[in-house]
């Protein structure tokens, strides 16, 4: 499942999905118009695209994820890192941090979310 990519059109597509899911193909559809300036006929051809990747399901018409919006990303995130970064988390954050300081409450919350994923 890690290996599930979406390009950016189709992430903004898919974003419409995850706002409104369970939502109706022609709904959907409607959307896709307004917000991307799509035809029907490219919405129904991006969704089942996405659809094949196991990402979202249509089934009767309504169509929702499959993969939640957060565990989609979480899953780039985690890609991300091991592809750049050669899996290693603090070399990511080393190279993230520095050209950007972090804020006080950022290294807080960074302390709290190891504190609470300490093995153990």
């Amino acid at each position: 499942m890690s290996d599930i990519q979406m390009g950016a059109v189709e992430t903004r597509f898919a974003e419409i999905i995850w706002k409104w899911e369970p939502i109706s193909a022609a709904a959907l559809a409607k959307h896709a118009e307004q917000q991307l300036s799509w035809k029907k006929t490219t919405s129904y051809t991006v969704l089942k695209r996405l659809c094949d990747k196991g990402i979202f399901k249509n089934e009767g018409g309504i169509v929702s994820s499959l993969i939640p919006r957060e565990e989609f990303y979480a899953l780039q995130s985690e890609r991300f890192v091991a592809e750049t970064f050669d899996g290693s988390l603090p070399a990511f954050l080393a190279a993230f941090t520095a050209r950007k300081a972090l804020t006080d409450e950022e290294i807080a919350c960074l302390r709290r979310m190891i504190e609470d994923h300490k093995e153990g």
